[in-house]
């Protein structure tokens, strides 16, 4: 087989991808080592930026998203017993959209099926080749049966665990990492949102958010030790740590259920340097991570596709190799500063072991400040509603 993209990955950075490489008129073939419903099965974040709903809406993805998704205009802060509202609208003229990354996932399946591109699921033991010379090829087994693909290029969008950044040798690239000594605890219910918007909350006794999925499902996290397990946190007790981290208000509007989903996420902040290596270009979630608490993760694997898109389509169309010898530096200056960003929201809203009471009086100062003064709060907004491309 020949194509002049192979993309490794079938999660939301390659499917964007490859619609948008379609719409360019770009060939290209998805190589995916699990099944469609493993990878509809991932409980992913919800938020989007309004960048990234105008690029589903560009590959024709986006439909459902406006039908279905809730906009936002703004998100509240909860400290010292009381919620401060940061209006985003109103500082940016922008708002985001809570929509989960599964329905996202299965819109731009549904793109790319409608549009009859191939998609290669449990294709197990992909390997990339020869990306260093003018002729990659990328190498997997379907059914007990080797294949390989020719390309020109190869886009590694296959996750922080996957082949293709594994694939580089050590000395042509470099990683910077911190692992943050606590994880979230998340589970998800059939109840209705305790408030209309998103509740960040810093407490003594750890972070907390209140968010939702839908008019009828919230999403709600605690802050928990990397040494917990999901065994130890039956839906009462996760409910009643739920409540002692919130205001009085919340806690007594909070409509509690069984959980349907629950699982503890550790956090990091992740880069790799350059993201791109001859005629391979990592994207999304292989080449960076990023805390939740700044709802940058999605977001960021969408602007990667499309500065990558773009590259492509200015290689092919234009006759240039500008786009894409500046790929990896486009694409990092935008990833750090969303690292930078991620990593505040953590630093000023999580309970850090080994700061103690001065480290929890700061975060309380910086609150504060930041929901009494203007310029803090828009600073807050712009980089919450997404910078831009």
């Amino acid at each position: 087989m020949r194509t002049k993209v192979a993309i490794i990955g079938a999660g939301p950075a390659g499917l964007l991808l490859g619609q948008l490489l379609h719409a360019y008129g770009i060939d290209n073939v998805i190589l995916e080592r699990q099944t469609p419903d493993y990878v509809l099965g991932r409980i992913r974040a919800g938020l989007l930026e309004e960048g990234t709903v105008a690029l589903l809406d560009e590959v024709g993805g986006g439909a459902r998203a406006h039908r279905e998704g809730l906009v936002h205009g703004g998100i509240e802060l909860a400290f010292a017993g009381s919620r401060h509202r940061i209006d985003l609208k109103a500082a940016t003229g922008k708002t985001v959209m809570i929509y989960g990354q599964t329905e996202v996932t299965l819109d731009l399946m549904n793109a790319r099926h409608a549009a009859g591109l191939t998609t290669i699921y449990e294709a197990a033991d992909v390997k990339p080749h020869d990306f260093d010379t003018d002729h990659p090829r990328v190498t997997y087994v379907k059914d007990g049966t080797s294949h390989e693909i020719a390309c020109d290029f190869i886009a590694g969008c296959d996750g922080f665990h996957g082949v293709s950044r594994a694939s580089v040798k050590p000395s042509a690239i470099e990683t910077f990492e911190r692992v943050y000594p606590f994880g979230w605890l998340g589970i998800l219910s059939e109840t209705p949102p305790v408030s209309h918007e998103l509740i960040y909350s810093n407490h003594a006794r750890g972070f907390a958010l209140c968010t939702m999925r839908s008019t009828h499902r919230s999403r709600h996290y605690v802050q928990c030790s990397l040494d917990d397990h999901i065994d130890q946190w039956p839906d009462d007790r996760f409910w009643d740590e739920l409540k002692l981290r919130l205001d009085q208000e919340t806690a007594d509007k909070l409509v509690t259920g069984p959980s349907i989903e629950k699982s503890i996420a550790p956090l990091r902040s992740f880069v790799a340097e350059p993201m791109r290596f001859g005629r391979m270009f990592l994207a999304g979630d292989a080449a960076h991570i990023v805390p939740p608490t700044g709802a940058k993760g999605l977001n960021l694997a969408a602007s990667d596709a499309y500065y990558l898109a773009v590259a492509l389509r200015e290689y092919y169309i234009e006759k240039s190799a500008a786009g894409i010898d500046h790929y990896s530096e486009k694409a990092l200056a935008r990833v750090w500063k969303a690292v930078r960003f991620s990593w505040w929201m953590t630093s000023i809203l999580h309970k850090f072991p080994d700061t103690g009471t001065i480290g929890a009086r700061i975060q309380l100062a910086e609150l504060d400040y930041l929901v009494a003064s203007k310029a803090a709060s828009a600073s807050l907004a712009e980089n919450y509603v997404g910078l831009p491309y």
